[in-house]
């Protein structure tokens, strides 16, 4: 595992400069310096990381699915950069030796109201050119997921399951040995065009931006790309950009099938979303390590790094609280929202929902498992910003800093082709 530089070796490293920073070493930071560096070995980078290790947040705390790329709108971002994304995926984890499973996925519908809303969904993976999907009727869900009851589902065998912290960690490793610097423990509070050269410097202004972290550590380097996920709406606003779109965390909790009843699910099965819902809604998601994840639910995280029900921020949670698009969501969206935070703290109310796929669950079947963290951006107006934001700026500051605002789900899936877009956009931007 590559988690950094040490702290004995921290002030030999931040003496130095760099052509380029990027900040924050989850699974979108380090596909992009891996890229980068790939492209341009001739320039210097370093990628800023504020915990200990890389990839711990969103990185290190989802369901673990390779998406195929169906849900999305034809022709859009997100619909190219996954199905994209799941085949550069793929191969990547085939020429590295990283363990995956291509188990496949059912998106199930369980009445007549749902089938128009499926044939839909397959209508758009096919505009979308996702692999091998098709619909079946009920006696092929059987056979495909002996326990599993509807009356027709999609079903796409391309999807799979890996561990995408394990691959964040590979790109690091990638970035790394080709010539890049990690430094972990550094969290990033101040980007600011530097008003002198660093001391002993005879290069003037060459790195004229100031990148300085909570303990007053300072990097200098040409240009900043921040990858902040869960913080990057403050990494962007400490740069003197606007404050929307803003991050609203939602917790999601898990509950965990026992291993005596993992023969109920051999790959992973999902509902026929309801436009009228923000969520996808609860989910069954087989682990590499042979757990059976279910769920999850989605409710207002009240610390953006909470995953316990306990953990609060009083800073995370004024924020939140004092943000119109929050009200506004809410408003629109209250008796989904009781109905979620019901589920989370009774498992018999989510067990009942499960139980319209899987009937021979029970109760005593599951029990209390892990969460993550979704950094969701929201608009004023309470939307859920659905697709990639980036930011700058105008001023001379703003010239040399890119902000990714927004990288929705799925990033994991489609993090080497998300690495390619910020690439292109970052050197339209600075002209490396």
């Amino acid at each position: 595992m590559y988690y950094g530089t040490s702290t004995a070796r921290r002030k030999c490293v931040c003496c130095n400069r760099y052509d380029i920073a990027v900040v924050g070493g989850g699974i979108v930071g380090l596909a992009t310096a891996r890229e980068l560096v790939l492209r341009h070995p001739n320039l210097t980078f370093i990628v800023l990381e504020k915990e200990k290790e890389l990839a711990l947040h969103q990185s290190g705390h989802n369901s673990g699915v390779i998406h195929s790329g169906i849900y999305y709108t034809p022709g859009s971002l997100k619909a190219r950069l996954c199905v994209r994304g799941a085949s550069l995926a793929y191969a990547y984890c085939d020429s590295r030796a990283i363990p995956y499973r291509r188990c496949g996925k059912l998106i199930v519908a369980l009445d007549r109201e749902e089938v128009p809303r499926l044939k839909a969904l397959y209508e758009r993976g096919q505009k979308n050119n996702v692999k091998q999907i098709s619909l079946i009727d009920a006696r092929s869900i059987r056979e495909r997921e002996p326990y599993c009851r509807g009356i027709m589902a999609l079903d796409s065998p391309y999807t799979g399951i890996v561990d995408w912290r394990l691959v964040a960690l590979s790109y690091g490793k990638d970035f790394q040995q080709a010539g890049g610097a990690i430094i972990t423990g550094f969290e990033a509070t101040h980007i600011a065009m530097a008003a002198e050269s660093p001391a002993g410097s005879s290069e003037g202004l060459k790195y004229p931006v100031a990148v300085r972290s909570s303990t007053g550590e300072e990097v200098r380097c040409r240009f900043v790309l921040t990858c902040g996920g869960l913080y990057s709406d403050r990494l962007a606003e400490i740069s003197g950009c606007r404050a929307e779109p803003r991050i609203i965390p939602f917790r999601g909790d898990y509950l965990v099938l026992k291993p005596e009843k993992s023969y109920l699910i051999r790959g992973n099965i999902y509902p026929v979303p309801d436009p009228r819902f923000p969520f996808l809604g609860v989910h069954f998601t087989p682990r590499m390590d042979g757990s059976v994840w279910l769920g999850p639910n989605a409710v207002l995280a009240f610390k953006r790094e909470g995953y316990r029900i306990c953990d609060f921020n009083s800073n995370d949670f004024v924020d939140a609280l004092s943000f119109r698009g929050l009200h506004r969501l809410v408003m629109k969206n209250v008796t989904y929202g009781l109905g979620e935070m019901y589920r989370g703290m009774f498992i018999s109310a989510q067990v009942k929902i499960l139980q319209k796929y899987i009937p021979e669950l029970g109760h005593n079947d599951v029990v209390r498992g892990p969460s993550g963290v979704r950094a969701q951006a929201l608009d004023a107006d309470g939307n859920l910003v659905d697709d990639f934001a980036f930011d700058g700026g105008v001023d001379e500051l703003g010239r040399r800093v890119l902000h990714v605002r927004n990288a929705p789900s799925p990033a994991a899936t489609s993090s080497l082709a998300i690495a390619e877009m910020i690439a292109d956009e970052l050197e339209a931007r600075f002209t490396l």
